[in-house]
């Protein structure tokens, strides 16, 4: 007979892999102890990733890199071997900036996503735009098949105005315009939910703040990363949740809690 396990998923935008094991991190990583963690904008390709986490003991690792040396990347660490495991979203004109590692657990596939920012200039905007349809394009597909969908990491968009602390102020900034917030109400219109909001409604729980402003200490920040599944899996999420006391990024690690059969 199946027996019901607990596991904890975590996701973070740790700004640089390289830079984070000057951080603590594989301390931080044995304390937190998750069974599968995400990272994104590790700023490396495969043969960057230092050593203590490309090969941590007990744990398998899958690395997506861009193009560009340091830029973009994201990675899984997971004490589970997934079934299999794919990179990307199947648009090369979207892949080759290394945001989407897909795991495959049997239970549910797991999407490991940075995607992209749209501020510096009005094509990156666009590129922005156009990955958040492909990608719920694909996410949509392998739910049709009949997968469930966990997709977690940095989006780039704060969802509500209480998913940050000036929302009028950024009306006109990207990762608060209409058009991308527009784009979450339709994931969430498409039958994804929103998991931190399941058990948290409160304003005031950010995940991003700016360095330069010292904004962390003062809590002015941005709400940015996520993790959603679809409708049909939430009785699966037993947690969600912001890690808001971890330093060394200027992001922040989210999770979740999540029941399995074994």
């Amino acid at each position: 007979m199946a027996q019901m396990k607990k596991i904890s998923i975590l996701s973070w935008n740790v700004n640089g892999v390289r830079a984070i094991m000057n951080k603590n991190f594989i301390k931080w990583l044995a304390s937190a102890n998750p069974d599968i963690l995400c990272i994104q904008e590790t700023k490396a390709h495969s043969e960057q990733i230092p050593i203590e986490i490309a090969s941590l003991k007990g744990y398998n690792s899958f690395w997506a890199s861009a193009e560009k040396k340091g830029y973009s990347g994201v990675g899984i660490i997971s004490r589970f071997k997934p079934r299999s495991v794919s990179y990307g979203i199947g648009v090369e004109a979207l892949d080759f900036e290394g945001r989407v590692i897909i795991a495959d657990f049997g239970e549910f596939l797991l999407y490991a996503v940075y995607f992209p920012n749209g501020k510096s200039r009005a094509i990156r905007l666009e590129y922005k735009l156009n990955f958040y349809d492909a990608f719920l394009d694909n996410i949509d597909r392998k739910r049709a098949e009949g997968h469930n969908i966990i997709f977690c990491g940095d989006v780039n968009t704060a969802h509500t105005e209480i998913d940050l602390s000036h929302p009028k102020e950024n009306e006109k900034s990207s990762g608060f315009l209409p058009i991308e917030r527009a784009w979450m109400d339709k994931v969430v219109e498409h039958g994804y939910v929103d998991t931190f909001r399941l058990f948290n409604p409160r304003p005031d729980n950010y995940i991003w703040w700016d360095y330069r402003t010292g904004a962390r200490e003062r809590n002015i920040g941005w709400r940015l990363d996520y993790f959603f599944v679809n409708r049909e899996f939430v009785p699966k999420i037993a947690n969600a949740y912001i890690l808001s006391e971890v330093p060394g990024s200027d992001h922040c690690p989210v999770g979740i809690d999540v029941e399995i059969n074994l």
